[in-house]
């Protein structure tokens, strides 16, 4: 099978995430496509698995094994949205001056059409390919595989991702956080005597900011800094109306080994100094992830440009809570993912 014309093909097929189910692509049609193909490279057993993803739409996933799987190959079926700016329609792929341009080619359908084609190649030994759902919105899919039968006799993990074929033993984590805050609200000839949630949230907003700033130069080399990023303030209905409520979004990527306890605590006292009754949500915890083994540094060693730290979060990380070593690589680049003509 030609690498080309296969990764042509699995762009063709939109997985990508919408707001509503029916504006979104379908990742477990594209694991149905992939099944037939994967049985055709001698897999003792291939199942497709319907889960919902995170946002309750349908999605699922796709496992092959050969063998009494203890290496697991990973890489995601789902995209994001296409973004603004392409300048072809985003599910026709072109291919061009060495260069194949369509929604998910780098991140990751690129890695998937490149573990396809290699079956031709040779047949895995005690090695299983997931193909997996619902990466770039939630964790469902490797979660419920995690949970099922088949990740019981797994002892390792590669982890699809475009790296540029470095690989990745070790990556920051997510943690995603909301601050909501309420009042009476009114007509804005009241502003002088009632609370104003927008500014509440806006003393916060500077706070975070400031916190953020405190943690450039801390933790370890090549990630120093927690990426503080005050996302979104949002509250207010018009110039005349005093709000009955505001909140504010806001995320960190913590490094592996950040001291979280403490980090909590910082919030919290800047929560506390506003004097007002704020409510503090955490609303996405990805964990940090440091892997990278011995068994695996043997395995990848010779296809790796090197061994790395990456700035982005991975499913990696779920597979070193559930106790199964990782490695992070894959063709293409992470400044292609989620980028017009990808």
């Amino acid at each position: 099978m030609n690498v080309v014309d296969l990764l042509c093909q699995l762009v063709r097929r939109p997985t990508h995430h919408a707001a509503r189910a029916e504006e979104a692509g379908d990742e477990l049609a594209l694991c149905h496509d992939v099944a037939p193909m994967l049985r055709a490279g001698g897999a003792d057993e291939v199942v497709v698995a319907a889960c919902p993803r995170a946002s309750g739409h349908p999605g699922g996933y796709v496992f092959a094994r050969w063998g009494t799987p203890r290496t697991l190959i990973n890489a995601h079926v789902d995209t994001v949205p296409a973004n603004r700016g392409w300048s072809h329609d985003p599910w026709t792929p072109e291919v061009k001056g060495g260069r194949i341009s369509g929604l998910g080619s780098a991140d990751t359908k690129g890695a998937i059409a490149a573990a396809i084609v290699a079956l031709d190649r040779a047949r895995p030994r005690d090695v299983g390919l997931l193909f997996s759902g619902d990466e770039e919105r939630g964790t469902a899919a490797v979660h419920h595989f995690l949970a099922s039968p088949a990740r019981a006799t797994i002892e390792r993990a590669i982890v699809c991702e475009p790296t540029a074929r470095a690989a990745g033993v070790a990556h920051r984590g997510v943690v995603a956080a909301k601050a909501t805050v309420r009042a009476e609200g009114g007509h804005s000839s009241r502003a002088d005597h009632l609370p104003a949630p927008i500014v509440t949230m806006a003393r916060l907003a500077t706070m975070l900011d400031h916190l953020g700033r405190r943690f450039r130069e801390l933790g370890p080399a090549g990630m120093q800094g927690v990426c503080m990023n005050v996302a979104a303030l949002e509250g207010g209905v018009a110039f005349n109306v005093i709000p009955t409520q505001a909140s504010l979004l806001w995320s960190i990527r913590p490094w592996p080994g950040f001291e979280r306890a403490a980090w909590d605590q910082l919030i919290a006292g800047a929560i506390a100094a506003l004097g007002a009754d704020v409510q503090h949500e955490v609303v996405l915890d990805h964990a940090p992830f440091a892997g990278g083994g011995d068994e695996l540094r043997r395995l990848v060693g010779g296809h790796a440009t090197g061994f790395v730290g990456l700035d982005f979060w991975t499913e990696a990380a779920l597979y070193q809570e559930a106790g199964i070593d990782a490695v992070v690589i894959g063709p293409g680049d992470i400044a292609q993912a989620h980028a017009a003509d990808e």
